[in-house]
């Protein structure tokens, strides 16, 4: 593995587990015992530096998804997707994910590019897991846009910390995503 790909695996734990949010780079490269030079030798620039994070985690949460089994239905495909959602190591991308596009770094460039050639990537894979849990191959972008932005927004719900309405309200998105897939 090259001192670049070190560096970077090293970069997306330490911001999976501290966050995207008031990144610097030498409190980061302190952080993973290098120096801010170094990273900018490696990425060129900040800018650069969390792109290539994003792409990453992303990469971490596509193997997961490709990871998980079928599920028998749509429907339990989506409960199974927010499950994961919750928990490691899907939670922490998405979250990272989230905090990319709350700063603006995902609307613009130098990230636009790198986002959207991971989007296709991400629901290219959510597609692939809807598809072997029964989603029919001509609906499943739909089901996709529907699951994915949900999902997303579900995540971000502030508004309670009732897991139990959450899942209720996740259950209700899977009951659509599975009758898309019937019709």
């Amino acid at each position: 593995m090259s001192r670049r790909e070190e560096l970077l695996d090293q970069v997306a734990a330490h911001v999976l587990e501290h966050g995207l949010i008031g990144l610097t780079l030498r409190p980061l490269a302190a952080a993973i015992g290098t120096s801010d030079r170094m990273l900018i030798y490696h990425f060129g620039s900040r800018d650069g530096l969390v792109s290539d994070v994003v792409s990453r985690v992303t990469e971490r949460a596509i193997a997961a998804v490709e990871a998980m089994p079928a599920a028998p239905s749509v429907r339990s495909a989506v409960n199974r997707l927010w499950d994961s959602y919750c928990d490691d190591p899907l939670g922490p991308c998405l979250t990272l994910y989230c905090q990319a596009a709350a700063t603006g770094l995902i609307g613009e460039e130098p990230y636009l590019t790198a986002a959207r050639a991971t989007n296709a990537q991400w629901a290219g894979a959510l597609g692939d897991y809807l598809r072997r849990s029964g989603a029919p191959v001509r609906r499943v972008r739909r089901i996709v846009t529907l699951v994915d932005s949900a999902l997303y927004g579900f995540h971000l719900d502030l508004t309670t910390d009732r897991p139990e309405e959450l899942a209720r309200g996740v259950d209700d998105l899977a009951v659509a995503a599975q009758a898309l897939a019937d019709r």
